[in-house]
């Protein structure tokens, strides 16, 4: 589990090729610290298993479906890639939970500056707009942010300076493809509504006590 709050910003620095899969190597410092293989790790958002680590890099496996699912396909040699490790039960959850299982892919469609701040709207499916509310917290590339608006196929969040430098969203602009994981909240609620075999009603809720 993840907090959305990104640690580090790394670099691709090796990309081998593996049948369906690729083998990435990632030049870091921070979250060397306490990292062995076996450990849990986003690259912009997708959860990946170290399975090596030397004193400036730690590398992961990527396979087909992952690849499928996410823009880890599109990186490149020297690309920053936003990371942070597993959430310890003892830190603070300052972001929102994330699982690190990308929904899918989304679209830049418009970057626009407010002050020191600038607003993304970002195009998504209709299987992740649904998830997505007002005021609600979404993970783009990983990094965890409200959301501000929602519109029928996209959605707006704004982006402070911080983040803007701490993470790969101050180089994102229109046209750019970002990994989306909405709300995990959101999706056992909306599965829970809609149980084929149990209807969920406000009567079923008022009978077994939660409201």
């Amino acid at each position: 589990m993840f907090t959305g709050l990104i640690e580090e910003l790394g670099t691709v620095e090796r990309i081998r090729s593996k049948g369906a899969s690729i083998h990435l190597t990632i030049k870091v410092s921070t979250v060397l610290g306490d990292m062995k293989t076996g450990d849990s790790i986003t690259l912009d958002g997708a959860c990946l298993t170290v399975i090596n680590v030397t004193p400036d890099s730690f590398s992961v496996d990527v396979m087909a479906e992952t690849l499928k699912r996410t823009t880890l396909s599109r990186f490149k040699v020297g690309d920053r890639v936003n990371l942070e490790r597993a959430l310890k039960g003892s830190d603070r959850l300052g972001g929102h939970l994330v699982t690190g299982h990308i929904d899918g892919i989304g679209r830049v469609r418009e970057r626009k500056a407010q002050g020191d701040d600038f607003m993304l709207r970002i195009s998504a499916p209709s299987e992740i707009i649904k998830y997505i509310i007002p005021k609600g917290s979404v993970a783009v590339d990983g990094v965890s942010l409200t959301v501000v608006e929602v519109a029928r196929d996209s959605f707006t969040v704004a982006v402070i300076p911080y983040t803007a430098k701490m993470t790969t969203l101050g180089r994102k602009g229109a046209g750019s493809l970002v990994n989306l994981e909405s709300d995990l909240l959101g999706k056992y609620v909306d599965r829970l509504m809609n149980y084929k075999e149990r209807k969920i009603s406000r009567n079923f809720l008022a009978e077994h006590g939660f409201t």
